[in-house]
């Protein structure tokens, strides 16, 4: 396979990973909640899955079955830490930054405890087999189209239907409203507190799926977890990149791969010279370009553009 498609398609394939992440992020914001625990969400996602593969082990249960569990057991687990965090920001009406910053360090610390050698639940002996059940269609494949496995798609398809649902259903206009106005919302029927709950614990379940597909699929390795928390900030960072847009995390991702993954690339390349302190003023790249997204959205100033105007603000309902 060419190089060049090579870097294409392994940058698409490390793109899911922001998509779990920045739709579940999404979906939480339009809420009305700033989420800043993601990276410890997606870490204890990743540790979750990779927690039930162990408990599975070398059974004998069907290929898809254990994908299946292992799926489930990584966005149960994310979605327990959106409850703890819901259930501080919403019912004890906590200050939203500090409490996700706060399950943030929580969500790493444990994971790198659950995750350690010196623990029963490593998963490096059972790392090998999962793998291949994952990585379907694409398993036999020695280049970067193996990552393209169960995980992507799925991560296509929580960003498509996330997208529909929001701006295509009832319940997604009783969100958006609810993000935009709780007061009004709330005088208008709407239960703010239950659909806070909902899109706070199901956003945090499918952030969790980023943190199993990055350590199951596309790395392939235990040791992968080190690197989970930065690619949670990086994916609140996408939330900004495409304005809000479940659907536009499909692209934005993409690009958000190749801006990432191109200090490492560019490297190889005979006649450009990258020196080992470049190397992280090139991983800057995706943040410049959330930057320069943020400014232009900000001049154009249209009102779609722009975050749900009640983000990081409590409701008290005795107020409206």
């Amino acid at each position: 396979m060419n190089p060049w498609v090579d870097f294409l398609l392994d940058s698409l394939g490390f793109g899911a990973t922001f998509m779990y992440g920045s739709t579940g992020e999404i979906l939480t914001e339009k809420a009305g909640h700033l989420n800043l625990g993601i990276p410890g969400v997606m870490c204890m996602g990743g540790a979750g899955g990779c927690l039930m593969l162990n408990l599975i082990g070398e059974s004998a249960l069907p290929p898809f079955l254990i994908v299946i569990l292992g799926i489930l057991a990584s966005f149960l687990t994310g979605a327990l830490m959106g409850l703890i965090y819901s259930f501080l920001t919403v019912t004890l009406r906590a200050n939203q930054n500090v409490t996700g910053l706060a399950l943030t360090t929580f969500g790493v610390g444990l994971m790198k405890v659950l995750m350690s050698d010196k623990t029963r639940i490593s998963v490096k002996r059972y790392l090998v087999t999962p793998k291949q059940y994952f990585r379907f269609p694409f398993a036999g494949r020695s280049d970067s189209l193996q990552v393209l496995g169960v995980m992507f798609f799925l991560a296509v398809i929580v960003a498509c239907l996330s997208s529909y649902v929001l701006y295509r259903t009832r319940t997604g206009l009783n969100l958006r409203a609810v993000g935009e106005n709780p007061g009004t919302a709330d005088a208008a029927g709407i239960n703010v507190t239950r659909y806070k709950y909902l899109a706070t614990c199901i956003g945090s379940g499918i952030a969790g799926l980023g943190g199993l597909y990055y350590i199951i699929d596309y790395m392939a390795s235990q040791e992968a977890y080190l690197s989970i928390e930065a690619y949670g900030w990086l994916s609140i960072a996408l939330v900004i990149f495409v304005l809000w847009k479940p659907h536009m995390t499909i692209p934005g991702s993409f690009i958000f791969g190749v801006l990432f993954s191109c200090s490492s690339h560019i490297a190889n390349i005979p006649w450009i010279t990258v020196t080992v302190a470049a190397k992280p003023i090139l991983k800057m790249l995706p943040y410049l370009f959330t930057i320069v997204v943020l400014i232009i959205s900000s001049i154009r100033n249209k009102r779609e553009n722009q975050p749900p105007a009640s983000l990081g603000l409590s409701y008290f309902r005795e107020e409206r």
